[in-house]
């Protein structure tokens, strides 16, 4: 494990604990191969420290930091072995868990202190004075061993209200016995920017220690409160990616270097990273296996979508009337979204998007608009089924719809049978080049059945089929008549390996819904690959 280079500046820190903070969200249950992937993508993004957890406390994370030290060489990061001070009554360097913090190889150690004078007494049992001794030893210790040292000030801002000058004398303490920095912790996640700011500044006034800030984003501030830190003089910021956390989550780590990079005007990560930042969100977000926050600022994917004619109006003058940054600074992209709110300038943003230039044709453009209103009127949904609008749009633009393949007739057959199994068969009767097809296939449901008939039916024309993989499947009960009677909408996701896209079919039958939807889904693989209509 070494490192070539350290942050841009080591006068401000950003510092990561996705694999020991983040790492404690429910759902999130890392292998030591999830952390060392994590680890190299935050080290790619250039983090200056990622904590990978707590060596001695569970043979994961002794594990993971004794492979990282042969895996990974680290280009920007310095890996940080979390633990605790020493235990009462006795001494730091005799102290096992201490020891562990050693053997982890880390060039840093973050120190957990308690700095609530009730959590001293009652979770440590111990004096308020012996605690200060826990701090100054296990600190001194460490220094002494070569290690650089941070410590958390746990429950400070609780601690801080209930016995503000004991709160202060743990940050002395640390910062006297040779700790760089000293976190102040909100670890309950109570409070606001404003009350925040205030107490971050007088410590700083009060101590002169280096401080920084850990939040948790209980009353979804935790962003705005490392900032309100920053702003009272805070110089260690302490973030999970996508804000992955105990409870609801830490301060999020994107949108706070991107705050700092580019409100704020610091340099705080390597050049050219920033632009990476929406490519880093989403590749932890598969690690984790949890899907990405479509409305997450700066990184998701709607993070810059636009809906309203009225603000793509403004955005074909220019983008920056109803976009606070240029997209591509972190690595996004705008996107407009095309819906019964379209008006005539987000039609042709779109079509520009697609690469469909509608020039100054102003009656198919009104066509065009008139035609998603009385779809959407119906059912469907163009803002999530890109590649369904773009079929339309080339049908008005061409005068006719793209055509690979004309239906005949399909069935779904499904059988429930005297064992409590069923069967389930379709058939798909159709023409494609001159030729007529009719091709049966079963499935692990009627949807499935279909969509692998008509590829049957398909492939041995369209090779380029073979590709194509169904990812998702998504239905909803739209309002009107209740129950069994109501229109259904159908949206499918289709990969080929390079991208996806969506389809949506609507009707009052669920399956003829998805057929609609595999139709589409089929058409737009072909127009991908490049294949030119039959029809």
């Amino acid at each position: 494990m070494t490192t070539k280079a350290t942050a841009p500046d080591d006068s401000f820190h950003v510092f990561d604990t996705t694999l020991r903070d983040g790492a404690q969200r429910e759902g999130i249950n890392l292998t030591v191969a999830d952390k060392l992937t994590i680890a190299r993508h935050l080290d790619a993004f250039g983090v200056g420290f990622i904590e990978g957890g707590w060596p001695g406390a569970n043979p994961r994370d002794t594990e993971f930091f004794a492979r990282a030290r042969q895996e990974i060489e680290f280009e920007h990061a310095q890996l940080v072995a979390f633990g605790a001070t020493r235990r009462a009554g006795g001494k730091a360097a005799e102290d096992p868990q201490v020891q562990a913090l050693l053997e982890s190889g880390a060039p840093v150690i973050t120190l957990v202190a308690k700095s609530h004078d009730r959590h001293v007494e009652l979770a440590l049992r111990t004096t308020l004075e012996e605690n200060l001794d826990m701090v100054r030893d296990t600190v001194s210790h460490l220094r002494d061993q070569g290690r650089r040292v941070f410590v958390d000030c746990e429950h400070f801002f609780d601690g801080y209200r209930a016995n503000p000058e004991y709160a202060k004398s743990v940050v002395r303490t640390a910062s006297e016995a040779g700790a760089e920095v000293v976190i102040l912790c909100d670890t309950n996640g109570g409070m606001l920017p404003a009350q925040v700011q205030a107490v971050v500044s007088t410590v700083l006034a009060d101590t002169g220690a280096r401080l920084g800030i850990h939040a948790q984003d209980d009353t979804g501030c935790a962003v705005a409160n490392t900032l309100a830190a920053v702003d009272a003089g805070a110089t260690h910021v302490q973030c999970t990616a996508n804000g992955y956390g105990e409870r609801v989550g830490n301060a999020n780590l994107f949108p706070v270097v991107a705050a700092l990079e580019l409100k704020y005007g610091k340099t705080v990560l390597p050049g050219g990273a920033l632009a990476e930042m929406t490519r880093i969100s989403h590749a932890i977000a598969e690690v984790v296996n949890l899907t990405p926050s479509t409305h997450q600022p700066y990184v998701g994917v709607s993070a810059f979508a636009h809906k309203a004619g009225l603000h793509a109006s403004a955005i074909k003058v220019d983008p920056d009337l109803y976009q606070h940054i240029d997209p591509e600074l972190v690595g996004n992209t705008m996107r407009m979204l095309v819906s019964d709110m379209a008006g005539r300038a987000s039609i042709e943003l779109k079509g520009k998007e697609l690469g469909i230039d509608l020039g100054d044709d102003r009656a198919l453009v009104g066509r065009v608009v008139e035609r998603v209103k009385e779809r959407e009127l119906k059912g469907y949904t163009y803002e999530a089924a890109d590649a369904s609008f773009e079929l339309l749009l080339r049908a008005e633009v061409d005068g006719r719809p793209r055509r690979y393949f004309r239906v005949e007739s399909w069935r779904a057959i499904v059988e429930d049978r005297p064992d409590g199994t069923h069967a389930n068969e379709a058939t798909v009767k159709l023409w494609a080049k001159g030729e007529r097809i009719v091709a049966t296939a079963e499935g692990n449901g009627p949807v499935n059945a279909l969509d692998r008939a008509l590829r049957v039916g398909l492939e041995r024309i369209y090779p380029q089929l073979a590709k194509l993989e169904l990812i998702d499947y998504k239905v909803r009960i739209l309002e009107g008549r209740t129950g069994t009677e109501s229109t259904t909408r159908v949206l499918v996701t289709t990969g080929d390996g390079s991208g996806d896209w969506a389809t949506v079919g609507v009707a009052e039958n669920v399956i003829a819904a998805s057929w609609q939807a595999l139709e589409d889904a089929y058409t737009y693989g072909l127009l991908r690959a490049g294949v030119e209509p039959t029809d």
